[in-house]
């Protein structure tokens, strides 16, 4: 595979007979969780023209996802980091405690240098960023299928190196949060207030104040004021 690779749970790459070769009954079941209705048109567009593949529903948010998951009982779940209500990891995780049989893959805008790891350990078997060409996508879910990680050789290169020689002195300071520091970290980036925080992510306003302390200590920030400007600084530089 020319530019990515897809790697087998083991971390070897090799050859497979695809599943979907075998499939005569029915197309891949395939959801989408993205809170942008035109990337989701888009999506549904490309997957519509793989005669094994369909779309068997679609959510902006954790809340509106989960009922919807559990009608339609897909294969694979493709999604997005930025969600209307809670955040794509948080939904990674609890779709592998709901069905571990089912599959996820991240499409995302954000940095897959910080982001791929984590979604990985969460449960997700491929991160693909959006700036990617449209056929990456049917490529992705079609290496997820079988089973595969599917990642970017640079991702992969800098998983590898983090194995053997353990992580760069460089690293960014934000790669010391937790999963949900994180994810307050990047709406505070977005430019909103804790209230607002609180309601997306379904916490209490004590609790993402609490986070945004943990934060500003691990970050060696002494305000609010220079948390909100280093996380807005951050957040340009993702896009």
């Amino acid at each position: 595979m020319k530019g990515d690779r897809a790697m087998n749970e083991s971390g070897f790459a090799g050859q497979r007979t695809s599943p979907l070769a075998a499939r005569t009954v029915s197309p891949v079941r395939i959801f989408l969780c993205d809170d942008h209705p035109l990337t989701r048109r888009g999506m549904i567009e490309l997957i519509a023209e793989q005669p094994d593949m369909e779309i068997c529903g679609q959510a902006a948010g954790v809340d509106e996802a989960f009922p919807k998951l559990k009608q339609t009982h897909p294969a694979v779940v493709i999604v997005d980091l930025s969600l209307r209500s809670g955040h794509g990891i948080e939904l990674i995780e609890q779709i592998k405690k709901w069905n571990p049989r089912v599959k996820t893959l991240v499409v995302s805008a954000f940095d897959e240098k910080v982001y791929a790891e984590r979604c990985l350990r969460a449960g997700a078997l491929g991160y693909l960023n959006k700036d990617e060409a449209p056929e990456k996508l049917i490529e992705a879910i079609r290496a997820v299928l079988e089973g595969n990680i599917y990642l970017t050789d640079q991702s992969t290169n800098q998983m590898l190196q983090s194995m053997v020689g353990g992580r760069p002195s460089e690293e960014d300071p934000v790669a010391r949060l937790s999963n949900r520091e994180l994810e307050v970290f990047t709406m505070i980036g977005q430019g909103l207030a804790s209230k607002d925080i609180a309601e997306r992510l379904i916490l209490s306003r004590k609790t993402v104040d609490s986070h945004r302390e943990n934060i500003k200590i691990k970050l060696n920030l002494g305000s609010g004021h220079e948390l909100t400007r280093y996380a807005m600084q951050w957040m340009l530089e993702q896009r």
